[in-house]
């Protein structure tokens, strides 16, 4: 499929981080915590119910990112009537410390800065990003973080932040997200129309949020004229 061309320059090319830029395996940490006491044939739907959890559970205020991944631990172990390890939390948030980029974003990221001011918004503490950064190889024009917004994604506080801070509009972005309920579907509500779904595999890719779909950032430097 031929990758669509923009019509525009934009004034920033916006990212999540995790997941989208930096990887996030955190389904063998789980597996690690939970053991054998969910059963091989229902994994797969614990998996999914933890990463809802870890959805609804940044729905209010900002807290520390470390105890939003242990209280949604508990919730669902709480669910599933698991026994959740009090350090999971700390295993979680160590872990994603550790990660680094998916083997795609390297040098695309680096040609992208080249050409364009890169912006990061991320659903997680400043010191998270403060280790995760550095390891993207690109210059970042702003880090942007649920920390210093007040609010997680996909609350619209925490985009509305990245606007004050950039003193921009949403027509001025193009906005790179792998995760469609937690970025597109607020910004899309709030009025953002070039958004891009880097698909690697965390949500289905929907009708009716107007975004277009790339499989790498290779696709999106196409699609950005580089």
């Amino acid at each position: 499929m031929a990758i669509p061309s923009l019509q525009f320059r934009p004034k920033y090319v916006s990212f999540d981080c995790y997941g989208t830029l930096i990887e996030y395996p955190i389904t063998p940490i789980t597996r690690e915590l939970v053991g054998d006491q969910i059963p091989a044939e229902q994994w797969d739907q614990f998996v999914r119910e933890f990463r809802g959890y870890r959805y609804d559970q940044v729905r209010g205020e900002y807290y520390p990112y470390e105890q939003v991944l242990q209280d949604s631990f508990e919730r669902v172990c709480r669910k599933w009537g698991v026994k959740a390890a009090p350090d999971a939390g700390k295993r979680f948030a160590d872990g994603v410390r550790s990660w680094g980029p998916h083997p795609d974003v390297v040098e695309p990221l680096k040609k992208m800065g080249e050409h364009y001011k890169l912006v990061i918004l991320s659903n997680a503490d400043d010191s998270f990003l403060a280790e995760s950064v550095p390891k993207l190889g690109a210059e970042f024009h702003a880090v942007f973080t649920a920390e210093q917004a007040g609010f997680y994604k996909p609350r619209y506080a925490a985009f509305e932040y990245m606007l004050d801070q950039l003193d921009a509009s949403p027509e001025d972005f193009v906005h790179v997200a792998s995760h469609t309920r937690y970025d597109h579907m607020s910004m899309h509500d709030m009025g953002f129309r070039n958004l891009v779904l880097l698909d690697r595999g965390y949500d289905p890719v929907t009708h009716g949020y107007d975004y277009v779909t790339v499989k790498s950032l290779d696709d999106l430097n196409t699609m950005l004229g580089i």
